[in-house]
């Protein structure tokens, strides 16, 4: 049987809210060996706060697109979750996913240990065709580190200047990603990688009352020339993404660009909304949407102003659990 519990409106936000300081991300434990567009450590302390309001303790963490992973990794890292779930459909950054899945991270880190950076390496190896998954997962991480802005999509070029103006090779920390991979073997049992559709594997476990959700989808179609330029896959079905959200029994943290159809969806779906600052990559203060069931643990948060809006949740009876 289905039941509903009504929540109170969003609080009121004035145009005089003063947004909290965008996280200072030096402040936060790297864990991932990608440099990724989009990428969400500036977040990890929101969602701490989040997964530290709910009622009982997770077991599982979704991530459907994971990307560079962060969310995962400290979710794993900081025991919030016991297990996540982390699922990837562009082949390359699946290709570095599954090689520490599949215990290769000790050899892929001393790949990169013993690589020399120069220019014309590079554009040496970057010729080759892997033979391997995980000479597949090198060359991810070595496009990932010397392209501009570390966009692996087509028509990215190499970094030119650089940090420092060291040119191709200012963002390639051998040492430091080595120990960045081999630190993952003290979690990687408890990994559940999948190269596959995110949307699909949210319906795999939207009956799974023990699992939570961190969903970070690409651009909407507002933001499509972006997203087209930053990722490979960047088509999606938003209106069915916010479907099967209404259906998960557990709960779910979803990030969006702050626009206009994104708060539409959230309203029409009977979601909450909440603002947080960020810095993007010109160190220009933007603001990012989250959205979710009930957000009342990030309350610090400036809300969207909803005068009028009524919102329920559903909560649906366990009906399968995860092994």
């Amino acid at each position: 049987m289905q039941t509903h519990r009504q929540l109170s409106l969003l609080p009121e936000c004035s145009d005089e809210i003063v947004l909290l300081r965008p996280v200072n991300v030096a402040s936060v434990p790297q864990r991932s060996p990608f440099r990724y567009p989009g990428g969400k450590t500036w977040f990890v302390p929101t969602f701490r706060r989040w997964v530290a309001s709910l009622k009982t303790k997770p077991q599982i963490l979704v991530e459907p697109f994971a990307g560079g992973g962060i969310i995962s990794l400290t979710a794993l890292f900081e025991n919030l979750v016991e297990r996540a779930v982390m699922v990837e459909l562009d082949d390359e950054v699946a290709a570095v996913w599954e090689t520490i899945a599949n215990g290769d991270a000790e050899w892929l880190a001393h790949r990169i240990l013993t690589f020399t950076m120069t220019r014309g390496a590079v554009e040496a190896e970057l010729q080759k065709t892997p033979d391997t998954r995980r000479e597949q997962a090198f060359q991810t991480i070595l496009k990932n580190r010397t392209l501009h802005g570390g966009i692996l999509a087509e028509g990215s070029r190499f970094i030119r200047q650089g940090e420092n103006g060291k040119g191709i090779g200012s963002r390639w920390y051998p040492e430091t990603l080595a120990q960045r991979l081999i630190a993952l073997n003290h979690i990687v049992n408890r990994i559940d990688f999948r190269c596959d559709d995110g949307l699909k594997v949210m319906t795999e476990f939207a009956h799974c009352e023990d699992a939570i959700y961190f969903i970070d989808p690409p651009y909407t179609a507002g933001g499509k020339k972006a997203g087209k330029r930053l990722y490979k896959h960047h088509e999606l079905d938003h209106e069915r993404l916010f479907t099967i959200c209404e259906s998960l029994v557990g709960d779910f943290l979803m990030t969006y660009d702050e626009a206009e159809e994104v708060k539409e969806m959230a309203r029409r779906h009977g979601f909450q909304m909440r603002l947080i600052p960020m810095k993007n990559t010109h160190h220009a203060t933007m603001r990012e949407l989250v959205i979710g069931r009930d957000l009342s643990g990030l309350d610090e948060l400036p809300a969207i102003r909803e005068s009028k809006a009524t919102y329920s949740v559903s909560r649906r009876k366990k009906l399968t659990s995860y092994r």
